[in-house]
């Protein structure tokens, strides 16, 4: 740019900043857009009535830079939908069960025994006497009448485990099953390792559906002693057992995986709001290092020539205090080095610190990034010898 242009250009500045309404004029609406998106922020006289930003809203904000707006517009933006859905809840299926069940039986306790009472031989052989009675009612059907013969052999001796599994397994056979586990129950209380006790608990729980827990008991009695009985009843339960065991690994196994992958978004949802986080961290720098680089319209560089940003208080190291040297600008901006530095954050702190105070220019020295291009500048600046 040769000087007689340069000086135009200047007195353009001069003007534009004495009377800032110059660059109302449609013709500039190219100069104004350019200085808006170096980050100025223009008086409302430099804009025509029906552009002012004052007036009314625009596409932008002035005093934000681009990539504030970018930032506040990722910073709305709806999440995707999938990673914001949360899964269905898992619904087990039905599982497909073998066997006959009751309905449990809510009939008031039957009479239990006092197992602290002293139980003499009398009471033991009556005992035995009613049991006797109570198979023979067994045999022939009467098991309501077994049960009230069983009922008298348990008050007369209350110790006896035999006489409690006794009356559970006739329980079992009037499909009582409740009645039924009170007797083992009680049956296991006085002698934990009852055969009878744990079959007929195994073969009342059955009756009524619970076939892991039936499937347990019923091994508990085959191992304690053998029957057929045992081996018949737990070729019926023992595959509704497994059923049910693999269809709870089965859903155990997907609740698990569900919550497995719950976690998984949760961790990269909040990677993902970290990352942007320093995404909008590190465009807020450059931004500002932009803004500091790009100084305002009349600075240099990113602004009009004429200046240089942060003014030139005292004079440029080279030129004389108080005043401005020849200085041949087209040597400055047809220079690609110096181009290229300016857009460097780091050079362009320097060289503005050296500005506000010349003799900061000692601790760049030692700089070998900076002080080639300050030595350079003070060239460019020192004028004609």
């Amino acid at each position: 740019m040769d000087a007689a242009n340069l000086n135009q250009l200047k007195q353009f500045i001069e003007q534009c900043k004495s009377n800032p309404s110059v660059l109302s004029d449609p013709s500039l609406s190219f100069f104004r857009d350019y200085l808006e998106s170096v980050g100025c922020k223009l008086p409302p006289s430099a804009y025509r009535a029906e552009e002012s930003p004052y007036g009314k809203s625009k596409s932008y904000v002035v005093d934000e830079s681009d990539e504030d707006m970018e930032d506040d517009e990722e910073e709305h933006q709806p999440r995707g939908t999938a990673d914001e859905e949360e899964e269905s809840e898992i619904i087990e299926s039905d599982i497909e069960l073998e066997g006959e069940i009751v309905e449990p039986d809510n009939d008031p306790p039957q009479k239990m025994g006092d197992p602290s009472v002293e139980v003499t031989e009398e009471d033991r052989d009556a005992s035995q006497g009613a049991k006797a009675q109570a198979m023979e009612a067994i045999s022939e059907g009467k098991l309501k009448e077994a049960i009230e013969h069983l009922t008298k052999a348990i008050l007369l001796n209350p110790t006896s485990a035999i006489m409690y599994a006794t009356r559970a397994s006739v329980f079992i056979k009037m499909k009582k099953p409740n009645a039924a586990i009170r007797d083992a129950n009680a049956a296991l209380e006085i002698n934990p390792d009852s055969a009878k006790g744990y079959k007929s608990r195994g073969m009342a729980r059955a009756i009524l559906g619970q076939w892991e827990e039936a499937a347990k008991d019923l091994h508990l009695a085959s191992n304690l002693d053998y029957d057929e009985e045992i081996s018949i009843v737990l070729k019926k339960v023992e595959p509704n057992a497994h059923k049910i065991d693999e269809h709870r690994r089965k859903y155990d196994r997907l609740r698990k995986q569900r919550e497995d992958r719950k976690i998984e978004r949760e961790r990269q949802r909040r990677r993902a709001e970290a990352q942007a986080a320093y995404e909008r961290a590190k465009k807020k720098e450059q931004s500002s290092s932009s803004s500091r680089a790009g100084g305002m319209p009349g600075g240099f560089p990113g602004g009009m020539p004429g200046g240089f940003p942060g003014g030139m208080p005292g004079g440029f190291p080279g030129s004389m205090p108080g005043g401005m040297p020849n200085v041949d600008y087209s040597k400055i901006l047809n220079d690609p080095e110096l181009m290229a530095a300016f857009k460097d954050p780091e050079i362009m702190a320097a060289l503005q610190d050296v500005m506000k105070n010349p003799a900061n220019i000692a601790k760049h020295q030692e700089n070998p990034k900076v002080a080639p291009i300050i030595a350079k500048m003070m060239g460019k600046f020192a004028g004609p010898k």
